[in-house]
């Protein structure tokens, strides 16, 4: 399928985005957007939340969009990376429901969990095991590292 007929039916791309804190999440979506201005937030039902700091603001069902690219909407839960089991349980069945919509439009279409490679932090936290071990992802697929 033509990559103009895949925009036409998905709508938005919609893609969770997932990490530990200073991991580049920020960075990674003002890139793709082409933008250093922050995101405007949406609850589930379309209301604007407000404009924020990704870091200030998370609640996994609130939409994330950059006005300089309205192709894409984001959504960010809080980090579970301190072992927190109620914020991975959410995770986890937000990407169950997500993947169960009949409307290609409110699928993830893509879940982007960012690892920081520097020296430090090169080893998997628990949380970061347990995520991959886990969570079904229904159809996403997992990619390469990227390195910035």
């Amino acid at each position: 399928m033509e990559p103009s007929k895949i925009r036409e039916k998905i709508g938005r791309f919609r893609i969770l985005i997932i990490g530990r804190a200073n991991a580049g999440k920020t960075t990674i979506l003002q890139s793709i957007c082409n933008t250093w201005d922050n995101a405007q937030i949406y609850n589930s039902a379309g209301e604007k939340v407000g404009i924020t700091l990704l870091h200030k603001l998370h609640d996994i069902h609130n939409e994330m969009v950059f006005q300089s690219n309205l192709g894409f909407v984001f959504h960010d839960p809080r980090g579970f990376e301190a072992g927190s089991e109620s914020e991975f349980d959410k995770v986890k069945a937000f990407i169950t429901d997500r993947s169960k919509e009949t409307k290609i439009t409110n699928r993830l279409h893509a879940i982007w969990y960012c690892i920081p490679m520097d020296e430090a932090s090169r080893s998997f936290t628990a949380a970061e095991n347990k995520f991959f071990s886990q969570c079904d992802t229904g159809s996403s697929k997992f990619s390469h590292p990227t390195f910035d």
